[in-house]
């Protein structure tokens, strides 16, 4: 029996989620801010400051798989983002 191959990627397990931001003023992508966000806390990030840090400690082992284009958001835009998020 042949079976159909699953994206088991973080990021396309991700991929549903709807960005409430307005299109304009998205510096981050979302996918990127959400897997920052999941690997801070396997970590042990417990904060939205914590996340942010633990994205620029390890900001050069993230560029080897997320884009990045505008580098780690802020502690600020984690929680303004997560927030809108349903």
């Amino acid at each position: 029996m042949s079976e159909t191959p699953i994206d088991r990627s973080l990021v396309a397990h991700f991929s549903i989620l709807e960005d409430p931001r307005c299109p304009t003023k998205r510096r981050h992508l979302l996918s990127d801010m959400v897997a920052i966000a999941v690997a801070g806390t396997l970590c042990g990030a417990d904060s939205w400051t914590e996340i942010a840090w633990f994205g620029e400690a390890k900001q050069e082992w993230l560029e080897q798989f997320l884009e990045l284009p505008n580098g780690i958001p802020s502690h600020d835009t984690f929680g303004r983002v997560f927030g809108l998020l349903e």
